[in-house]
């Protein structure tokens, strides 16, 4: 072979490579492309607990039936409002396509706006309701409407007649307010039950048990505690098992953490108002996926309630919402 041939075969093998490099290249640019359109991020207040878990799992369950990528994102703690506020940059920053946010406050949810609204990317909130106009969409619990059911379920257990309180913590107050408005707004109709105490504590166990401690002394007459979350109800069944009023105090309840159900089982917490996670977390990536094709999604979706108490917590279609992790 010539030299003029030899260097058109080396510069040949050379432009060669070129273009394969080329188009490798250009294939792994479009894939990452791809995966970065095809990614929804989950923004909730906690990694842990079986409230979160469960919004996980539905939350998995739609971006594996839809074929999108899923990044969860959580702070360690739900009160971590400023932790939840730097995983919202980070996960602008991943290049989500869209955003599902269960903000810890308000500050939290104008953050995620103001961001997504500068890149024009949807956000869809879980859990607190977002009133922007920003949000595509809101799925999750009418939370007055839990507090209507707590207190008709109260009123039922007290045979319609007697003192009650109302107790809540400072976790999410957004939710627990117009749980407790659901509570205001029904209490002048039942005239023979009296709301003796309605109070805000924090979210301490120790705390929450010398408040029950208290109102028992001031109130030696009462007949219920509704509880506006789980810590409260935990907290509020255990100084009434200590103090020997299992049976003298009615308690109804929020959600449905282990501690929450082993009090109902023993008879210590008499109802508790469920939600139903999984299926908001599902339904909060299968708008999400909607809304970033362009598609119309509904504004607002009650993921719904349901009322549980020692006699219907073992039925089947129950045992599934309160145990979704159980085949």
């Amino acid at each position: 072979m010539t030299a003029a041939g030899k260097r058109f075969s080396v510069y040949g093998l050379v432009a060669l490579v070129a273009v394969t490099l080329f188009y490798s290249c250009s294939a792994s640019l479009t894939n990452v492309e791809v995966d970065k359109k095809k990614t929804v991020a989950l923004i909730v207040r906690m990694k842990h607990g079986d409230y979160w878990r469960t919004v996980k799992l539905g939350a998995e369950m739609a971006a594996k039936e839809y074929e999108r990528n899923l990044n969860f994102y959580a702070p360690d703690y739900e009160e971590d409002a400023q932790r939840q506020m730097e995983l919202v940059h980070q996960a602008i920053a991943d290049g989500s396509e869209t955003i599902v946010v269960a903000p810890s406050d308000e500050q939290v949810l104008r953050e995620a706006i103001k961001l997504t609204r500068e890149r024009a990317i949807p956000i869809l909130v879980l859990d607190t309701d977002g009133k922007d106009s920003a949000v595509k969409s809101y799925i999750g619990t009418d939370n007055y409407d839990m507090g209507k059911k707590a207190f008709e379920k109260m009123v039922y257990l007290i045979g319609k007649k007697g003192q009650i309180a109302l107790l809540g913590t400072n976790r999410v107050k957004e939710n627990a307010k117009r749980r407790e408005q659901g509570v205001l707004d029904l209490l002048p109709r039942e005239m023979q039950v009296e709301l003796v105490a309605n109070e805000n504590v924090p979210s301490d166990k120790k705390q929450i048990g010398e408040w029950t401690r208290e109102l028992i002394r001031k109130h030696p007459q009462l007949k219920g505690v509704i509880a506006l979350d789980a810590t409260t109800a935990i907290g509020v069944a255990e100084e009434m098992e200590n103090s020997g009023l299992r049976d003298n105090v009615k308690i109804v309840a929020i959600d449905s953490p282990l501690e929450v159900l082993e009090y109902l089982q023993e008879g210590i917490i008499s109802a508790t108002i469920i939600q139903k996670p999984l299926s908001m977390g599902y339904l909060g990536v299968k708008y999400a996926v909607e809304a970033s094709d362009g598609e119309a999604v509904p504004s607002l979706v009650d993921t719904g309630t349901k009322v549980i108490d020692r006699e219907n917590m073992f039925w089947s279609e129950n045992q599934k919402l309160l145990f979704p992790f159980v085949k």
